[in-house]
Order: structure tokens, then C-alpha cells, then sequence
């Protein structure tokens, strides 16, 4: 029977289709280009092969496309007789999170791993601050993305792709010195891999190490292929670490070559909060921001997200509606917010409101009722910076200097430097 990398039997007969499943899933867990088409090839070589179909679906739920993730699981469902308990409860995995009932993927998920620690490709779902558990809307779920994490520690020993992982995990928490050590054994065994890069920048941001964070995903960044899925992202960590150096002209060529709506080909979760993001920050930096830029990602909020439910979208969205003026599309996304951090979103969406009208006070209440539980919006520290350093602008703007940078000093301390930028 053939396997694939981690040891799990396939249901397959086909070297070809079992070579190209394999390379599929390392692409994806190393976010690199051509994981989609290598499932692609894996069916073209045994079209009853489930799990490739299932990796289409994957391929295209990270792209925002659930019409064609659907397609795909329905290719799976055709061809899934035959295939064992595994790749069954696998299947099954997935087709809930194709159909939207993050609740039952979650249950299912996390009793498969239960049994099968080593599927990466489902226990995949469950790590990153992106995936089922950080995008949750639970308080707490920074400290249960580590406990998932080092549950399954013994199951997967050097794994390069299970440390970039369990870094991440150990990060976000406050374990940063245990986090740069397990992120440094991940780039041994992969040093390609974008998400090992990615937390390694991570690391680098949460410990304050600016100069050879930047210097490091520099030289790492240029030879990532742009048909990667973090190819836009790194280019924002880039490109926020250019505008902390001052250096305008190179933060707005990595912004407008990798991140934007124009200029990227990212999910268009990471296309719309990386873009907000950045403008917001470099408002907060003194740098200008046209007009048109605000417009230009309030349109694709309108189009990518028009419906609330996902908050770490719904507080992008919201704050790019009101620095755009479009009350319409703002009344539209906040009329009936929705999702498990829906009372979160309220005062965050509230609160750039008041920051687009100048509304300081207004600005600092909203914020202050949600600071020591932003962490349900989901995000890594790093982007919910954009809620401290916005609190810390709106209380500096009141003339109030010290507070902001004690306020800065307390809850972030390692970025006061670029709070104060």
C-alpha cells in the first residue's frame, strides 16, 4: 500500500498519484506556489482518488473560493468509495468547513486527530492564527492554540512544518525565547518553507529585534515565488518594517508590488487586512495617505466581505469604510454584527468610526472596553497592534504624551519604539 510523507496509507494504486498528493501537501503546508496543481495532477493520474480532490478544495478555501472548493468535494464525495476510516473522517473534515459549519469541522477535526495525529493536512486546520481555533471568537484561544499544538508534539518530533507551527503557538503566548528556539529547528529541516519564514519574522517583531528582522526576510523574500500564498503577507511584515526605518519609498514598493487588491494575488483575507493595516498604521506614523488608497480597499472590502460574521475582516472592513466616507457600506457591515465576537466587534468598529471623525475621547472609550480581550478578534499580536497603537494615538492626540507611551509600555512594551514612531 503506498503512504504518503507522515505515514498515513492512501487509497490510491497510482506511484504518479500518490508522488504528485505528496508534493501537493508539502507545497501547501510550506505555503509555496504550485500546490493546487500538484493535486491537480494527482487526480489526472487516479480520478478515484479522494484526497485529491480534497486538496482542491483546500487550495481553494484558502483562496476565498467555497463555489469551487464545493466543486471539488463533490468530486471527492464521487470518488470517495474505497477509501479507508481515515481518509473517510478526513473527508468528512473538510466538507463541513466547505459548507460553512465551522462547529462540526471543529468536533471532527478535533477527534481525528485523536486517532490520527500524524493527517498534517487536517491538523493543519487547527493551527496558525488564521485557522479554526484563532479565528474562533473564545477567549483564551492564543493559550489553546498552544495546548493543541503541544499535544501533538510527540506525534511529529522534527517535522519541519509542525514546528513553524508549535513556534507560532509558543509566540503569540509570550514563550519567545522557546519560540525562536523552535522556529531555528524548523528552518533546519525546511529553510524554504514561507510559514517557517513568517513566524520566524514573528519572532523577530515580538522580541523587538527590528534590524535583523528586516535584514533577515529581505534576504529570505525575493527569491519566494510570487504565486505563493504568503507571497503578499511577508511583503506587508517587509513593508511595515520599512516604514518603522523611515523609508517611505521602499514600504509603499512593497505594499503596492505584493499586498494590494491591484498588486496581489494573496487570499483576499490578507489582501484586504494587510492593506488596511498598513495605511492605518502609516497614518499613525505621519506618513500620507491618499484619499484614493481608502476607497480603493473599501471597495474590495465591499465586494471580498459585504456580509459580517468573520470579526478580524468585519474590524478591517470597518475601519476602511469610515476612512473612505462610505457611511453606506459601514451602516450595511455593523448594522447586525454577527459571529462568535460579535460584542467585540461593536466598540472596535465604534471606535474607528470616531477615529475617521477626529473624535479622540470617543476613540479611546470604545477601545478601552475591548483591550484585555482583542485576542477574539483573531490575528496575531502583531496585527492587533493596530488596536494599541490606535488607543495610544487617540490618548497622545489629547495631549496626554506620558500616558500613551506608560499605556504602550505596559501592554507592548517591545514596540514602543514603533508605537512612537
Amino acid at each position: 500500500m503506498l503512504e504518503d510523507s507522515y505515514g498515513n496509507i492512501l487509497s490510491t494504486d497510482s506511484q504518479a498519484a500518490r508522488d504528485a498528493y505528496v508534493d501537493g501537501v508539502e507545497r501547501f503546508l510550506a505555503a509555496e506556489h504550485g500546490a493546487e496543481a500538484a493535486f491537480r495532477r494527482a487526480v489526472e493520474a487516479d480520478g478515484a482518488f479522494a484526497l485529491g480532490h480534497v486538496g482542491i478544495a483546500r487550495s481553494r478555501l484558502l483562496m476565498g473560493d467555497r463555489p469551487g472548493a464545493a466543486t471539488a468535494i463533490a468530486a471527492a464525495q464521487g470518488a470517495s468509495k474505497g477509501s479507508s476510516a481515515r481518509e473517510a473522517a478526513h473527508f468528512g473534515a473538510i466538507s463541513h468547513m466547505v459548507d460553512g459549519n465551522v462547529p462540526a469541522a471543529y468536533g471532527a477535526i478535533r477527534a481525528h486527530v485523536q486517532d490520527f495525529p500524524r493527517d498534517a493536512m487536517i491538523a493543519q486546520t487547527c493551527t496558525g492564527v488564521f485557522g479554526l481555533i484563532g479565528f474562533s471568537g473564545r477567549a483564551g484561544r492564543e493559550a489553546e492554540q498552544l495546548a493543541f499544538t503541544t499535544t501533538l508534539a510527540p506525534a511529529y518530533g522534527d517535522d519541519w512544518w509542525f514546528l513553524g507551527q508549535h513556534a507560532f503557538a509558543q509566540g503569540e503566548v509570550g514563550q519567545l525565547e522557546a519560540a525562536r528556539d523552535t522556529i531555528e529547528r524548523a528552518l533546519e529541516g525546511n529553510p524554504r518553507s514561507a510559514h517557517n519564514a513568517h513566524v520566524s519574522a514573528h519572532v523577530f517583531y515580538e522580541t523587538g529585534d527590528t534590524d535583523r528582522g528586516y535584514r533577515y526576510l529581505r534576504e529570505w523574500w525575493p527569491d519566494y515565488d510570487r504565486g505563493g500564498a504568503l507571497h503578499g503577507h511577508t511583503s506587508w511584515h517587509l513593508a511595515l518594517w520599512a516604514l518603522a526605518e523611515g523609508d517611505a519609498e521602499a514600504a509603499w514598493r512593497y505594499l503596492d508590488g505584493s499586498s494590494t487588491p491591484a498588486g496581489s494575488g494573496a487570499p483576499p483575507l490578507n489582501i484586504l487586512t494587510d492593506t488596511v493595516a498598513f495605511l492605518h498604521r502609516a497614518n499613525l506614523g505621519g506618513f500620507e495617505v491618499p484619499a484614493a488608497r481608502w476607497q480603493e480597499i473599501s471597495a474590495y472590502a465591499s465586494t471580498t466581505f459585504p456580509n459580517a460574521g468573520l470579526a478580524f475582516a468585519d474590524v478591517h472592513s470597518a475601519l476602511a469604510h469610515c476612512m473612505a466616507g462610505d457611511a453606506d457600506a459601514f451602516g450595511r457591515l455593523t448594522r447586525e454584527p454577527a459571529g462568535p465576537a460579535g460584542e467585540i466587534v461593536i466598540p472596535v468598529c465604534a471606535a474607528f468610526q470616531a477615529f475617521a471623525n477626529r473624535d479622540w475621547i470617543g476613540v479611546e472609550e470604545n477601545l478601552c472596553a475591548v483591550m484585555s480581550g482583542h485576542e477574539r478578534l483573531g490575528g496575531s499580536r502583531a496585527q492587533r497592534d493596530l488596536l494599541e497603537f490606535t488607543l495610544a494615538h487617540a490618548v497622545r492626540q489629547q495631549g496626554r504624551h506620558k500616558e500613551a507611551n506608560r499605556l504602550i509600555a505596559m501592554r507592548r512594551p517591545r514596540q514602543l519604539k514603533l508605537a512612537t514612531a
